[in-house]
């Protein structure tokens, strides 16, 4: 929690705190901006949106091939070293069904050269690629595209508007957006290197930690004989279930005692998708409500630093499910944090699932 910003709020700027996560989850675009404003101290949306319309934050596809929201020059960086995570998912049989006999080198030259260092809409993207072979979906093979040349979504896509995925999505050779070339990490040094510059980041924000719970969070397998290497410089601790974690060794560890504030989460949060073991911020039961399946994360709150209970908003209502009965000082605690997320959202009023009463912001 503490490295998560989620303590206490922090003064830093929305770049840094990115910065801090490595990434952010950005699969529909209002949530990122939740995530952040449970994050930082007097967040606006303005300032989100101002990062991508000068193109120092972007959103691409990155971290377990999912849209993330990434500083440029980390996403510069990093989407090389996660790019075989992304052509694994363009290996599954929902594209290679679509490309059979179809050269993916090949493909991806189609897509470039169509694109010709500018935007297109996904749509339109889709539609030429189809022209170009006759009885495939077009769809499906721009969405391969995407997937095997680090394509970069416009402003538009990634910026404050409506809930949910944007029907309209642009597309731009991420080179071409960013004005500067891809990172290399050609030889096998290199790329070690890269995964355990990559391990230390993600350790800075979700440690102390194991090796399968980096491998969950950014899709990189066989990091165990990183780790490995890199044993002189990590700190080793016993989880509370005997698996062995490690750490920086210049982190850290806040009081166990340390109070943990109640926080409004949007759906996909880092927090909740940042470990194999989950245990740590939701209980096995709770996370079956929490992600019934269907790629779903649902927007939750924490009580005491885990999953108490998940919100929605519909029709300008923010409506609290909790999953037990909250005491008198908790549930005053969520309700003074969801009336200042009301007003962020824009909302008009407070209810509980629970119970009938509905009160006006």
């Amino acid at each position: 929690m503490d490295r998560q910003f989620l303590l206490a709020r922090t003064d830093r700027t929305p770049v840094e705190v990115i910065g801090r996560l490595v990434a952010l989850q950005a699969q529909e675009p209002n949530w990122a901006y939740v995530g952040l404003w449970s994050r930082i101290h007097g967040f606006t949306q303005a300032r989100l949106t101002t990062l991508l319309d000068d193109r120092q934050v972007v959103r691409s596809g990155l971290l377990r091939s999912t849209q993330h929201l990434a500083a440029a020059d980390d996403f510069r960086r990093l989407r090389p070293l996660l790019q075989p995570v992304l052509d694994r998912t363009a290996g599954s049989p929902h594209f290679t069904r679509n490309s059979t006999g179809l050269d993916a080198q090949s493909l991806v030259a189609d897509g470039l050269d169509l694109l010709a260092g500018g935007t297109l809409s996904r749509k339109e993207l889709a539609r030429r690629l189809a022209e170009r072979h006759p009885g495939r979906d077009g769809r499906i093979l721009a969405g391969e595209v995407e997937l095997r040349t680090p394509l970069v979504h416009g402003t538009a896509t990634g910026a404050w508007g409506s809930w949910g995925n944007r029907s309209a999505v642009a597309v731009t050779p991420a080179e071409a957006w960013l004005g500067q070339p891809m990172a290399t990490a050609a030889a096998a040094t290199g790329v070690k290197d890269a995964a355990k510059g990559l391990i230390r980041r993600y350790l800075a924000a979700f440690g102390p930690a194991g090796v399968k719970d980096v491998q969950a969070w950014c899709g990189l397998t066989r990091l165990g004989e990183v780790v490995a290497d890199m044993h002189a410089e990590l700190r080793r601790y016993c989880g509370p279930d005997g698996r062995e974690l490690f750490d920086l060794a210049d982190a850290e560890l806040p009081d166990p005692e340390t109070p943990a504030p109640v926080r409004l989460l949007p759906a996909f949060d880092n927090a909740l998708l940042g470990h194999a073991d989950r245990t740590r911020v939701i209980s096995d039961e709770d996370r079956k409500r929490v992600m019934p399946g269907q790629a779903q994360v649902r927007p939750t709150f924490l009580v005491d630093g885990q999953v108490h209970g998940t919100w929605t908003l519909k029709a300008g209502t923010l409506q609290l499910t909790p999953f037990r009965p909250l005491c008198s000082t908790d549930r005053a605690a969520l309700e003074h944090e969801a009336d200042r997320l009301l007003s962020f959202l824009g909302g008009t009023a407070v209810s509980y699932s629970d119970t009938a009463a509905t009160r006006s912001s």
